[in-house]
């Protein structure tokens, strides 16, 4: 649990900066004191959640590739796969930013944006997507760092981002009376600067670029797009489920778009420990596997799950301790105050079911069945949303929408606990059929690096 918790946390204080200035960043566009503001950076924010997450499954291929060839001690791969997996995510993500650039109306149109909140999203948007190539070449250099161990510079590049939010927006928006498009800017810029300090580390610090090779390129990113693309079609599954939540609500007006905009701000800051802790256990999880120390994986899952619920009834108290003055921050009245007191009260606690899931697709990608993941993420986003989501704001209203979204995740966040323990049992059974001979004790009990500081 130590362990775990130490992992978490480091990875905590990047994403946690990072959330905390996306939720600024709708502050200070809500004191600009029109609701349509903050009901356009909901609809931009389904879109942009989907960008992002194109972003982590590139990232995730580029992680993995770089972690394998370290662990076979090759240097030069290691180097070849950094570089190739930064032009692989500049390429993807430059193909799909053309695309939805192109047809921001159409897909704004799609989640119910209309009039003038449909103007300031596209706007907001246009100037945001371009950037795109940048975002998912900074998430990737960030992720390699990770893999190479470096946490510290890794959690840099995270800060950077938010620490230029943080600096910029208020310059922008205010001084220089930019509005939505000034918050815009302001991303446009952070982005450049994580990209920045993520090159950077790799640069200076690591030596891990090398010069890249078109021949070379071609046969790695085969490599890296069976990585690459289920990952990213593990990834969508969430932003495509949050879309329609974003469309369901939309036909009860602009004042719930904005309660929806700012709980969807709240819940990655509230519970940055447990997105945190879905990349921390993996590697825990892994190692164990390794050695087949199957009680250790078991623990490690069971500990996960423990630190999940404790961290999200910690987040509910404050979180209802607090409602009343979030939605004084915000300004926010009617509808959207309703919904946001809703969440902060009765709905919060259900994401210990979002933090289940999570734990579990790190688990099933260590455990060798990344498809598991992706069979629970998209059941989550179709069985798991669309009918609760669509029969509560049928009978509820916004409030049933809302509601219908938290509680399907109930279910598959059962099941994928359920499953997950029963795959760890299977595979130690199977390895006990096959008779492999176990690790000898003394080294069973050495922690594995790079978790721990080798000796000798």
């Amino acid at each position: 649990m130590r362990h775990i918790l130490v992992l978490t946390a480091t990875s905590s204080v990047g994403l946690m900066a990072l959330f905390l200035v996306d939720l600024a960043d709708l502050y200070f566009l809500s004191l600009l004191g029109e609701v349509e503001v903050a009901a356009a950076i909901g609809y931009a924010g389904s879109i942009l959640f989907f960008t992002v997450s194109v972003g982590i499954g590139l990232s995730i291929a580029a992680s993995a590739l770089v972690a394998r060839a370290l662990g076979e001690r090759i240097i030069s791969k290691a180097r070849r796969f950094t570089t190739h997996s930064l032009l692989f995510a500049a390429s993807i993500s430059l193909l799909i930013a053309i695309v939805v650039w192109i047809f921001v109306p159409e897909l704004l149109e799609l989640l119910g944006a209309e009039g003038h909140t449909h103007k300031l999203a596209a706007s907001y948007l246009r100037i945001i997507i371009p950037a795109m190539p940048i975002l998912a070449m900074g998430i990737c250099a960030s992720a390699i760092l990770r893999a190479l161990g470096d946490a510290k510079r890794s959690m840099y590049v995270t800060l950077a981002g938010g620490i230029t939010n943080a600096v910029l927006d208020p310059l922008f928006i205010f001084t220089f009376g930019l509005g939505v498009d000034g918050a815009a800017w302001a991303s446009v810029i952070a982005r450049f600067s994580v990209f920045g300090v993520g090159l950077y580390g790799l640069i200076k610090h690591h030596r891990a670029l090398s010069k890249p090779k078109p021949h070379a390129f071609t046969n790695d990113a085969l490599v890296i797009s069976r990585i690459a693309f289920p990952a990213i079609l593990t990834n969508i599954a969430t932003p495509i489920g949050n879309a329609y939540v974003t469309y369901a609500i939309a036909a009860f007006g602009d004042s719930a778009v904005a309660g929806w905009a700012i709980i969807g701000r709240i819940i990655p800051f509230a519970f940055a420990g447990i997105f945190s802790l879905s990349g921390a256990i993996g590697p825990v999880i892994g190692q164990n596997l390794g050695a087949r120390l199957y009680q250790r994986v078991k623990q490690s899952l069971g500990n996960a799950l423990l630190f999940t619920a404790v961290y999200t009834l910690i987040a509910w108290i404050l979180l209802a301790a607090l409602s009343s003055q979030i939605v004084t921050l915000f300004d926010m009245s009617g509808e959207a105050a309703n919904l946001i007191e809703l969440f902060c009260f009765w709905l919060s606690p259900f994401f210990v079911f979002f933090g289940a899931m999570y734990v579990t697709n790190a688990a099933f990608n260590n455990l060798g069945r990344a498809h598991y993941s992706t069979i629970f993420n998209w059941g989550r986003a179709t069985l798991g949303t669309i009918p609760f989501v669509y029969l509560g704001g049928l009978y509820f209203g916004p409030i049933g929408t809302i509601g219908g979204n938290m509680t399907g995740a109930l279910f598959f966040g059962v099941a994928s606990v359920i499953v997950c323990y029963r795959l760890i049992r299977r595979i130690e059974l199977q390895d006990q059929a096959a008779d492999v001979p176990s690790l000898p004790q003394t080294i069973r009990r050495i922690p594995l690096w790079p978790f721990s500081t080798p000796r000798g």
